[in-house]
């Protein structure tokens, strides 16, 4: 609703999004100004549409939204998303009474839209799709989606569900953090997160997301100053840092600082496969930053994992005689890409559960070795605040 053909135009940008996807069939456009836009029929009214709709895109002047939400919630759609913003507190208060009878959900205000790229469905004002993964966003901000979006598509990392969930008028965290704890298609969350609303509702929804999946969080307002921008920004206090802090290491969430240990997390959740345990095998062609990997281990509470005779056997194997016969697993500094590959189908099945399972390492080009980190499998633990949770975002080289 909203749909245009007005270059540069919001209403246009999310109709080109929405017709680049795979939703053609069942996609409709409403505006009484248009008989078609992009070669796509438009509709006058909700009204007219020929069947009725699972999700209404809302991208009109703020004075039509309450009631493009009751002609919506009248014609048996279930939710909407509301990519509008600046709607007054009287009006804001319209468009929920209209929505209620009907339990019409509402993602929005002032969001950029929904991306659920396993369904080829981008209904958003962004510039660039996500690619189809397994990485749930939830952002406060719809410029940090963009920014997200940007970065993971230069990694080849994709996602299950983009949600801006922008002023949180009515769907928030609580609910989103409660229904990705049971999609299969989302294997961890990514949170940024301003303010929380209903505290009771987010605390159980995080509890039970964090129980199955892992769930980062980046919060931002940490600081007075930042706090009263957090504030202007969504229309919400962002509270005390102390109490937010507290409450996600109660809830099970690992909360990160800053963007770059976000993206390092995300990065993270979408190539390696997730682990249980806290010994660590630790495979490098440096002696000296194996021990230095050994002490960043020793300092996140975890362990060296002892390495089986068998493992010893199948490494010897396709190591040069000097390696070191231990862990950290040095393989000598003339290693090259073939012996790390060798070194790593050593660690086939079979070669004992004390020794862990090899995992590639990701490194920059300015490390001065590279490596790879194995990890024993043990029993899943759900303890919050478990060592391995700070362990599991670290890079260990």
């Amino acid at each position: 609703i909203g749909a245009s053909s007005r270059p540069g135009s919001i209403g246009r940008v999310v109709a080109r999004n929405l017709l680049a996807g795979d939703l053609k069939q069942g996609l409709y456009f409403v505006n009484p100004r248009h008989s078609e836009i992009e070669g796509h029929k438009c509709y006058a009214r909700i009204s007219d549409l020929p069947e009725i709709p699972t999700l209404g895109i809302i991208a009109t002047p703020p004075a039509t939204v309450p009631g493009i939400v009751s002609e919506l919630a009248a014609k048996g759609a279930r939710a909407g998303v509301v990519i509008t913003a600046g709607l007054s507190g009287e009006i804001k208060q319209r468009m929920l009474d209209g929505s209620r009878p009907s339990l019409f959900r509402i993602l929005g205000l002032n969001s950029i839209g929904l991306m659920l790229p396993h369904l080829g469905l981008n209904a958003t004002f962004a510039h660039r799709a996500a690619d189809a993964g397994h990485l749930a966003f939830v952002s406060q901000s719809g410029a940090l989606v963009t920014g997200m979006l940007d970065w993971a598509a230069a990694r080849g990392i994709g996602f299950s569900q983009v949600i801006s969930v922008g002023d949180m008028a009515d769907v928030d965290f609580g609910d989103l953090l409660d229904y990705l704890a049971g999609d299969i298609k989302s294997r961890a969350i990514l949170l940024y997160a301003e303010a929380i609303t209903n505290a009771p509702k987010f605390m159980s929804a995080a509890r039970r997301a964090a129980s199955v999946k892992p769930v980062i969080v980046i919060k931002s307002g940490r600081h007075a100053a930042s706090a009263k921008a957090a504030a202007s920004h969504t229309g919400r206090l962002a509270g005390s840092d102390e109490v937010y802090d507290a409450a996600f290491r109660r809830a099970g969430l690992l909360r990160v600082l800053d963007l770059y240990e976000l993206f390092d997390a995300a990065e993270t959740l979408a190539f390696v496969p997730r682990l249980w345990g806290e010994r660590l095998t630790i495979l490098t062609n440096g002696g000296g930053a194996g021990v230095l990997a050994a002490d960043s281990l020793a300092d996140s509470g975890g362990q060296l994992a002892e390495l089986t005779p068998s493992t010893r056997e199948a490494l010897t194997a396709v190591l040069p005689s000097a390696w070191s016969g231990g862990n950290p697993v040095d393989i000598v500094g003339d290693a090259d890409p073939a012996r790390y590959g060798r070194a790593l189908a050593a660690w086939g099945p079979g070669n004992g559960s004390r020794s862990g399972h090899l995992l590639p390492h990701r490194t920059n080009a300015a490390s001065h070795c590279r490596g790879a980190v194995a990890l024993e499998h043990q029993k899943p633990r759900h303890e919050t605040g478990s060592s391995f949770d700070e362990l599991a975002r670290r890079r260990c080289c």
